[in-house]
């Protein structure tokens, strides 16, 4: 094994204490999956829903409001999954896509509290604009993911 895949536990980074803010398109390497962009916009999804369905009605707790939570929750864990796979392509993207489908399973739960009255317009809309842009670059690393895989998943054939 190549000296960088066998790490001592002081070696291994440690999990970040604050989740960092979007830092934009930087030349920084990534080091854990918290430095993608993807992921930290996935992280804000799962925080907005949580915040929004505060108010939802109490008979919609173990439905409605625990659906959505989990769902778009799910999308910056399967992220997250996706980063501990990259050694290999297949199970690499293979989680990613569990990621965009978590992103349509919260889309579509929030278009049900939309169409009930819990979720304004205007609230929806502005996810909305996120879980596309989320959903925009999941499609784009699903279609090129070489630059995120480990060196010994790119030089294999």
């Amino acid at each position: 094994m190549p000296e960088s895949e066998t790490r001592t536990p002081k070696q291994m980074p440690e999990a970040p204490s604050q989740i960092p803010k979007n830092k934009g398109q930087s030349s920084a390497p990534i080091r854990h999956f918290t430095d993608l962009v993807v992921w930290q916009k996935a992280f804000e999804l799962g925080r907005q829903v949580f915040k929004l369905s505060k108010d939802w009605p109490r008979e919609e707790k173990y439905a409605l409001t625990d659906q959505a939570r989990r769902s778009s929750r799910s999308v910056s864990a399967n992220i997250a999954e996706a980063w501990g796979k990259r050694r290999y392509e297949a199970h690499f993207v293979s989680k990613l896509s569990d990621s965009d489908t978590e992103l349509l399973e919260t889309e579509n739960w929030l278009m049900f509290a939309r169409d009930h009255g819990y979720l304004a317009s205007t609230d929806f809309d502005a996810v909305y604009v996120l879980m596309r842009e989320i959903g925009r670059m999941l499609g784009s690393i699903m279609s090129k993911p070489e630059p995120f895989l480990l060196r010994d998943a790119r030089s294999r054939d």
